[in-house]
């Protein structure tokens, strides 16, 4: 019996057919990933965050941009679909088509049970690759858990974390201050957890 192979596309042919899609895919060394949809507590964080970052960054020049902005890691190997990003200098973008986000400083991922070790791991270093990319959120849905990943300036990354309800956390890269309550504003959790 034979081994099927996996269809390998090039960036260019991922682009065009993303373009072209009604859904979101990531794409990663010649492979595309569907992405799913999302819980209500999901979507309920990304959109306080979104409204949180927003407000402090409304005087100043920064976009805060969420879920549907494309993210190109590497142009020929990697494309993603943060939760949010923020750019506080002149965003760049990969062409024309203003889809395909170059120098994110801030990014946040909201950790679901199906990507959270994704999330730190594989793609965490990913996005390392990025030479703008400063600060990387997780933000927690099942509990009231934030961490917070810092680039020095020698290079390497410090993590801070907390899960609780009054704290704040400081965004050193686009200097906001985020209070966590805020964070989980009107999500609900189980009893149990």
């Amino acid at each position: 019996m034979s081994k099927l192979e996996k269809p390998h596309f090039t960036a260019a042919e991922y682009l065009s057919m993303e373009r072209a899609s009604s859904d979101k895919h990531e794409f990663a060394c010649g492979e595309i990933f569907a992405m799913t949809g999302a819980s209500a507590r999901h979507v309920g964080i990304v959109s306080n965050l979104v409204r949180e970052l927003g407000n402090q960054l409304r005087h100043r020049p920064c976009q805060v941009y969420s879920t549907d902005l494309r993210v190109c890691i590497d142009a020929d190997n990697r494309y993603a679909y943060p939760d949010v990003v923020v750019v506080c200098s002149q965003p760049k973008f990969l062409d024309d088509m203003l889809d395909t986000l170059l120098n994110p400083e801030l990014i946040v991922e909201v950790l679901s049970e199906s990507t959270r070790n994704y999330d730190r791991g594989d793609k965490f270093q990913q996005y390392r690759r990025i030479p703008s990319f400063r600060e990387y959120l997780l933000v927690d849905q099942e509990r009231v858990h934030v961490e917070r990943h810092t680039k020095q300036s020698n290079g390497t990354w410090s993590l801070s974390e907390t899960d609780a309800i009054g704290d704040v956390v400081q965004l050193e890269s686009v200097g906001v201050t985020l209070a966590v309550s805020e964070i989980y504003f009107k999500i609900e959790f189980d009893q149990q957890q």
